[in-house]
């Protein structure tokens, strides 16, 4: 499970690594407000997906009507099919020398490794490619854990100065804290910026094991559902890992593509269901959506009060299917609204795959 970037940096702050002063803005007159009080600022689009700055979504402005002006802007956006509905003001950096610093998992090795390089404010991955001799990294036994020392050494190949490499071997430090105690997967700082007054995290990047969910609390509203964006247009709403997987398998049988990968979970409400559909309905290519559920302790009476809920935001055609716990109440709420429902895994999967096609035939001919 992603966190935004607030909620990060909330953290980080929490094991006393510094961040810039800044809120989360929710309309551009808040976002006006809290430039007043922080003067020059950055307005980052709070969205879960990745190359937001390349996108537009990260912007700056030097006074209130600007920052007002420049969030309107922003709200306005879809960035990677997610609507912007929350920015970060935070005050604008004196930024020195950019940093990256990470904290993850080398399946490999089995082992956490924690990772520097002196070519911070770019993606990783390209300077991976690029120059791979530019970042410096150790593996980490969990059973020993990360020592001061280890933190000095990785830091020392960065050639700083001295109250930089202080402060950036005590951001490591604190990263590797945070990767255990929080069931992270990766902890990210991209850039860790040296200013003239130290070492702050000017992003956060934090991915969380979901398995580990029970016993953390972040607030998160995407309530930590499984959701893996694809190249398809068919989207996928199920309830279990399994049948998504078979739900998946069945399309691409029958000659369909689906558009993502999600499973709202066991025992799934109403809020969880639309907020499933409106997840999946901001793919820009999804032209069907195929709703399976098998009602366990999932009953399908609260999953069709959540499709009728979002149903009035979602401008896709639904194939839905029904199978078990409170089917017949389900199947009489969507069908009094117009929605036809499906019994049959096959059937449902066969029409979306058609319906799919008939709507790339009718986009095609326009």
């Amino acid at each position: 499970m992603k966190l935004y970037e607030y909620q990060g940096k909330r953290i980080f702050a929490e094991y006393g690594i510094e961040v810039p002063a800044g809120e989360v803005a929710t309309s551009p007159e808040e976002a006006g407000r809290i430039a007043s009080r922080l003067g020059e600022v950055v307005l980052k689009a709070q969205v879960l997906t990745g190359g937001r700055g390349k996108a537009g979504g990260v912007r700056f402005a030097s006074s209130p009507e600007e920052a007002e002006r420049v969030a309107a802007e922003l709200f306005a956006m879809e960035l990677g099919g997610e609507r912007v509905t929350e920015l970060l003001v935070e005050q604008r950096l004196k930024i020195r020398r950019e940093i990256y610093a990470g904290v993850t998992i080398d399946r490999a090795l089995g082992k956490p490794v924690v990772m520097v390089s002196g070519e911070g404010g770019v993606d990783i991955e390209e300077v991976a490619e690029r120059s791979p001799e530019k970042i410096f990294s150790r593996h980490v036994d969990p059973f020993v854990g990360f020592y001061p020392y280890m933190a000095r050494e990785l830091a020392s190949r960065l050639s700083l100065e001295r109250e930089a490499f202080i402060g950036v071997a005590e951001v490591l430090l604190k990263l590797y804290r945070i990767f255990t105690e929080k069931d992270a997967q990766l902890v990210e700082v991209n850039p860790l910026a040296v200013t003239d007054g130290g070492v702050v995290a000017a992003d956060a990047k934090v991915i969380v094991d979901e398995d580990a969910l029970f016993r953390q609390d972040f607030g998160q509203r995407s309530r930590g559902m499984p959701y893996v964006r694809l190249e398809g247009s068919i989207g996928c709403v199920v309830n279990g890992a399994g049948l998504a997987m078979a739900t998946m398998d069945t399309l691409k049988h029958l000659g369909g593509e689906p558009a993502n990968f999600l499973d709202i979970g066991g025992g799934a409400g109403e809020e969880v269901m639309r907020e499933a559909l409106l997840k999946v309905a901001s793919h820009p290519g999804v032209r069907v959506i195929f709703v399976n559920i098998l009602g366990g302790i999932t009953r399908c009476d609260e999953i069709a009060r959540g499709i009728l809920a979002a149903s009035r935001s979602v401008d896709v055609p639904l194939v839905v299917r029904f199978r078990g716990t409170n089917e017949e109440e389900g199947v009489r709420l969507l069908r009094e609204a117009g929605i036809e429902v499906e019994r049959d895994m096959i059937e449902a999967a066969r029409m979306a795959v058609e319906m799919s096609r008939r709507q790339r035939d009718e986009h095609s001919c326009r």
